[in-house]
């Protein structure tokens, strides 16, 4: 299976927005992180950047919104043109009813699990989603260390996954690098978001086209 790699802008030169999409335009997505200071200790950037990044063209957006009330918000991103959306379980008052709010309006949608949240309250509404994301670091903060802990749950959300024969990509999101990628694949895992190892690389592109080969060699 070949793997989804997803850099996240949140350690790129804001300053040269269309620059820095550019040298990662060899991967499949732009992950925009959106935080409001509020469901995260971090405020970074809302819908103007991920309006600007869908309007370069250069590659879909997966916005990942780490927001208190994504019900009231999360529909804003997709109809802004975000190929997906990801909101938080444990932020949504409705998880259902606006993933399907999402879908209506065009987008794709994933569900965001906190390292602390299980994926067992979750497995028998696999089909409202497209994606599961597992963070694999406390949300808030670009550059922290790959939880290993994690990956149990990343091989429970992949049984479950397997288990209802539905296509669900499963993504992780904090500390993947080249160090990291093949352990998450290894677990299950076929989207993999990565910042720091990308933007920090003396090549983003190539640094891509790595991290693609290592994940793609494990995802199974």
């Amino acid at each position: 299976m070949n793997a989804t790699i997803s850099p996240s802008i949140l350690n790129c030169d804001i300053a040269d927005l269309r620059g820095e999409l550019e040298k990662i335009s060899g991967a499949d997505v732009a992950h925009v992180d959106v935080m409001d200071n509020h469901f995260v200790p971090n405020l970074s950037w809302g819908l103007p950047v991920a309006e600007a990044v869908v309007k370069t063209g250069i590659l879909p957006v997966d916005a990942h919104l780490m927001i208190e009330d994504p019900d009231r918000w999360a529909p804003q991103y997709a109809e802004a043109g975000c190929q997906s959306v990801t909101f938080h379980a444990e932020a949504a008052q409705a998880p259902v009813r606006l993933a399907r709010e999402l879908r209506r309006i065009g987008s794709k949608v994933g569900l965001g699990l906190r390292p602390a949240t299980d994926i067992a309250p979750f497995v028998d509404l696999l089909g409202e989603f497209d994606m599961i994301l597992v963070m694999t670091v406390e949300p808030g903060f670009g550059g922290q260390s790959f939880l290993e802990s994690m990956l149990p749950k990343i091989r429970r959300t992949r049984a479950a996954v397997n288990a209802s024969g539905l296509e669900v990509s499963i993504q992780v999101d904090g500390g993947v690098s080249r160090s990291t990628i093949e352990l998450a694949a290894e677990a299950g895992a076929d989207n993999f978001v990565a910042g720091s190892a990308v933007f920090r690389a003396d090549d983003a592109l190539e640094e891509v086209e790595v991290l693609r080969r290592l994940a793609s060699a494990h995802c199974h």
